[in-house]
């Protein structure tokens, strides 16, 4: 799954990236987690930034549900196989069938932090695009659900995933978000595009375009949303022998606080 994410690129750097504007200012978000507003754009109103709840209710629900990630395969691929290649299930799925259809939205990211199947955010990393390709989009599924109690309008999203590559491997999980690369994002948000196409973008992204590394498990509570929180505790190395957490660190202008640590160890 996707639960937390971080998103800190500035506004006028999202604009640009998306070609999309937005007419609210941007809080940098080491810690997106449940509940949070985050920025996404939709397949309504492709050219503009909008915030929404991370944590999908659909319209039709009696109360909110928070449900933050949708299974591409829905209810195929019980075991979370990574060379799955049958049915995307999620056309099927009574919450999301409407949505995948025609509430299809990006979620704009910088990062998401991933623990292992086994000890989850007890064991935390970062992940990350190598080459500083960021913002990036997850594909996402979106609603407005209406309080019945207050009449409140309350605008969600989830992050749809799918089976791991060989970095989420790695790391011990067994899930991953869905990450379009820039050439599907218009597609992806075009409701004249068959389903079959869209479902065919929800695959994993490859392993050797990512990088992460661990990250204290302080992350865990989502009080704790600020930069050091995301500092390396340990160096990562990719699937790929030969390739290593070196200047890939560099990452939320983090890379220098750690050099200059690695030089004051050498003294």
């Amino acid at each position: 799954m996707c639960g937390r994410y971080v998103i800190v690129s500035k506004v006028e750097v999202i604009e640009k990236k998306f070609h999309a504007k937005s007419d609210f200012p941007f809080e940098p978000n080491f810690n997106v987690s449940a509940g949070a507003k985050a920025p996404i754009i939709t397949n309504e109103n492709p050219q503009k930034i909008q915030l929404a709840h991370f944590g999908f209710t659909p319209f039709f629900a009696a109360k909110k549900t928070y449900i933050l990630n949708a299974r591409a395969e829905g209810d195929h691929n019980t075991e979370n196989r990574s060379n799955f290649t049958g049915a995307k299930g999620i056309i099927k799925k009574p919450y999301f069938r409407k949505a995948i259809r025609s509430q299809r939205c990006l979620v704009i990211a910088d990062a998401f932090i991933e623990g292992t199947t086994a000890n989850k955010l007890d064991e935390p990393y970062l992940v990350y695009l190598k080459d500083k390709a960021r913002p990036f989009a997850f594909a996402g599924i979106y609603d407005e659900w209406l309080d019945p109690n207050t009449g409140e309008s309350h605008p969600n999203f989830a992050i749809i995933t799918c089976p791991p590559n060989l970095l989420m491997g790695k790391i011990q999980h067994h899930r991953m978000p869905v990450i379009l690369p820039e050439e599907f994002h218009n597609e992806y948000l075009n409701l004249d595009i068959p389903l079959s196409d869209i479902t065919s973008m929800l695959q994993s992204y490859p392993a050797n375009q990512m990088n992460a590394f661990k990250i204290s498990p302080a992350i865990k509570s989502p009080k704790n949303n600020a930069k050091e929180y995301l500092q390396p505790v340990s160096e990562w190395v990719q699937p790929e022998k030969e390739l290593k957490v070196t200047n890939q660190i560099d990452l939320f202008g983090m890379g220098d606080s750690r050099r200059k640590r690695n030089k004051e160890n050498d003294k």
